[in-house]
This record gives structure tokens, C-alpha cells and sequence, in this order.
């Protein structure tokens, strides 16, 4: 079904009540006040990019989408949050189909907050509406991440760059800084994000000056 459809194409929902997230956590939308969509993306991973590189360039391009529209502090929560001003205000989910002839092609899904005013129990999270004291043109919001989206992506395909590494790390949240992490036995520690591995994982410097790494389901940030 993919080769039919062009690339690039977005997918729109306006009512989105069981989105998925990372590790089965649940993205809930209320109803045509935010931004869910899938865009299609063939030929990206064929020629060495990784999925993790891919990753860095959807971030990259949300961000300075968002840049567009004087949205303050923005930055990457490991591994594929959105936050501004330390808020949770997107969500990044990237699905591969791997087929026969060697093709991959990508569904990348985004979800943004934009014009969302309550969040009930959700005290990290927050919406473009609720940062800037206005109401957004979701089109206009779309269209720009649409753009910047291929923009990055076709400087990949037409070799203009190689990877978003350096990016994905000048806007990674908390790096450099101490913080409070839980581990996967509810215990709580303090370290500091170095970076992120090639392999996708979460560099830590402990407090006994030792970098270790940590995969989705080992580790979390309280803040």
C-alpha cells in the first residue's frame, strides 16, 4: 500500500483518545484542541541513517518549528518528549516497516498540545496556549513542521547533511545539570545526563565520576 502514497504525506486525526507512546504509555488528546498526525517518510533509513538519527531530526524539526512561533525553552526530554519551560508539550512515536526489497518506510507520529487548557493529572504537562497566554492556528502550526520536517529530511536524502547528533544534544534536557532519577528497583539517585549513546541510550555520570548507560525501561528523571 506504501509505494502508492507520496511521500512525505501527513495523516491527520482531530479526535485522538488512545494514541500510543513509549513503553505502552497512553497519549490522550482533547478533543480539536491539539495536533495528532502521522507523516509517511520512504527511503530515509535505506541509506545508513539510523532510526535513532531519525529520531534527532523529527525533534529538531518540532523545535525549531515551534522556534517559529516564539515558543520559549524548548527542549528534548530523552527519548522523544518535547518540553517548554519544562513541560511536557509533544510527544514523538517513530514505527519501521522493514519489506522485502530492502525498502523501509517510517510512520512517524506527533503529538502536540496546543490550544489544551486543563490536563487533569498530568502536572508535567502543558500546551502552547498555556505557555503564551494565546490561542494558536493549528493549520499554521502544522504547515511549519510539514515544511521543516521535509526540509531536514531531503537534506538527508540529497546528502546536504549526515545526521541532527549535534542538534539533538544542544537542546537535550538537563545535560550538564545534576538531577534525580529513579531507577527500576524505585530507588532514586543523583546524576548528571552527559548524553545520549549511538545505540540510543542515556549517559549518566554517577557520583562517583562513572558514565553508565541506561535503556528506556531502566531509568527515570524526576523533575
Amino acid at each position: 500500500m506504501h509505494q502508492y502514497v507520496d511521500n512525505f504525506t501527513i495523516v491527520i486525526t482531530d479526535n485522538q483518545t488512545k494514541g500510543k507512546g513509549q513503553v505502552g504509555a497512553v497519549w490522550d488528546s482533547e478533543m480539536g484542541k491539539n495536533l495528532t498526525f502521522s507523516m509517511l517518510v520512504k527511503d530515509l533509513l535505506v541509506g545508513g541513517l539510523s532510526v535513532l538519527n531519525l529520531n534527532a531530526l523529527v525533534s529538531i524539526s518540532i523545535i525549531k518549528a515551534l522556534e517559529k512561533f516564539k515558543i520559549k525553552n524548548l527542549a528534548i526530554k530523552w527519548p522523544n518528549d518535547i518540553l517548554s519551560e519544562q513541560k511536557k508539550i509533544a510527544g514523538i512515536l517513530i514505527e519501521n516497516i522493514f519489506k522485502g526489497n530492502n525498502e523501509i518506510v517510517s510512520i512517524i507520529g506527533i503529538g502536540l498540545n496546543v490550544n489544551q487548557l486543563r490536563f487533569e493529572n498530568l502536572p508535567q504537562a502543558s500546551s502552547l496556549a498555556i505557555l503564551n497566554n494565546k490561542e494558536f492556528d493549528k493549520d499554521l502550526i502544522l504547515e511549519e513542521i510539514h515544511y521543516q520536517l521535509k526540509l531536514h529530511c531531503n537534506q538527508i536524502l540529497n546528502n546536504v547533511k549526515n545526521d541532527f547528533w549535534n542538534e539533538y544534544h544542544d537542546y537535550l534536557f538537563k545535560k550538564n545539570i545534576p538531577s534525580v532519577f529513579l531507577d527500576f528497583n524505585n530507588q532514586q539517585f543523583i546524576g548528571i545526563v552527559k548524553g545520549v549513546s549511538r545505540s540510543g541510550k542515556l549517559q549518566v555520570l554517577l557520583e562517583d565520576d562513572f558514565i553508565k548507560e541506561f535503556d528506556l525501561k531502566e531509568i527515570k528523571m524526576l523533575y
